[in-house]
């Protein structure tokens, strides 16, 4: 998913610039990833995780985390999918688009990354973050899931859950999590089911709903504490921003960005396509009064 929807979508979008990229063996698996580091160590560590059909690479070149990143001095690791796929809680047969070969290690693959920064010093274990886009956001809540002992903090961003997804959920402790989804998102539908694109999975929980889980796995209170419009920065973007937080106990906050009539795209500073108006057609509009990566650096910023 994400900004792709096979050959057709792909000509409209800013291509990634090859760079060499790192590789780590898992069980056989050679797998591979690109790391920028700061001087300074150890920094805070953010895990960046792709959509469906893309690569780390496209994370480096469609959003703004490396220039955040060197003004903040901060560690990114972005991880390639098998495939351009990752392997999140969801059975092959509940996705969209490409598929990771079967036995794919997804979460021994991202926590072995983390332990090996942490390891050699270049991380702080207490500040080490994870976030992702689309299936890059299912994967950062089956992280949550299975390994929320490895992170400070969590995002996701384009993504609801299921009901196979939830049943398999079961944190061994809070981690903070904020959200961020759009109202007309044609491929993960705010308000669940089956999106209107033809390459949309069915099944989606509502953003609600995916919000409350959170909540109750938290120890939240179920109603919002607070409702918030953003200042509608950019006029023509035809989005605006809502962000929606809870009351939770210390160390397990959980907050909605929900995108107004934004689709399935990440918001940003600037536009991650080359020929916008044919993507907005296809995947919705991309929201420019807040920048994505920059709002994300914020949450996790005040945690731990």
């Amino acid at each position: 998913m994400f900004w792709r929807l096979g050959c057709a979508a792909a000509v409209l979008l800013w291509s990634a610039s090859a760079a060499p990229a790192d590789s780590i063996n898992i069980d056989g698996v050679t797998r591979t990833f690109t790391v920028k580091l700061p001087k300074a160590r150890p920094a805070p560590l953010v895990v960046v995780l792709h959509g469906n059909t893309q690569t780390g690479e496209d994370m480096i070149s469609r959003t703004s985390w490396p220039q955040l990143a060197r003004r903040e001095n901060i560690g990114l690791v972005f991880p390639d999918g098998l495939n351009r796929a990752w392997a999140d809680l969801r059975s092959n047969s509940k996705r969209a688009l490409r598929t990771p070969p079967a036995g794919t290690d997804d979460v021994g693959f991202i926590a072995r990354l983390v332990e090996k920064f942490v390891g050699d010093g270049s991380a702080d274990p207490k500040r080490v973050y994870v976030t992702g886009v689309s299936n890059g956001g299912a994967m950062t809540m089956t992280m949550v899931c299975e390994r929320a002992d490895l992170f400070a903090a969590a995002a996701s961003v384009i993504i609801n859950l299921t009901d196979e997804f939830a049943a398999a959920c079961h944190p061994s402790r809070p981690v903070p999590i904020l959200m961020m989804n759009g109202t007309a998102d044609p491929l993960v539908p705010y308000r669940g089911g089956r999106g209107s694109s033809r390459f949309a999975a069915d099944g989606f929980w509502s953003t609600e709903k995916t919000l409350d889980f959170w909540r109750r796995v938290n120890g939240c209170d179920g109603q919002d504490s607070a409702s918030v419009d953003l200042a509608d920065s950019d006029h023509d973007d035809t989005t605006t921003v809502t962000r929606i937080e809870s009351r939770c106990p210390r160390g397990g906050d959980v907050v909605l960005y929900r995108i107004n009539d934004g689709g399935h795209r990440m918001p940003g500073s600037f536009s991650d396509a080359r020929f916008p108006r044919a993507v907005d057609f296809m995947l919705g509009p991309q929201n420019h009064d807040i920048d994505g990566a920059e709002v994300i650096w914020g949450f996790f910023r005040r945690f731990p």
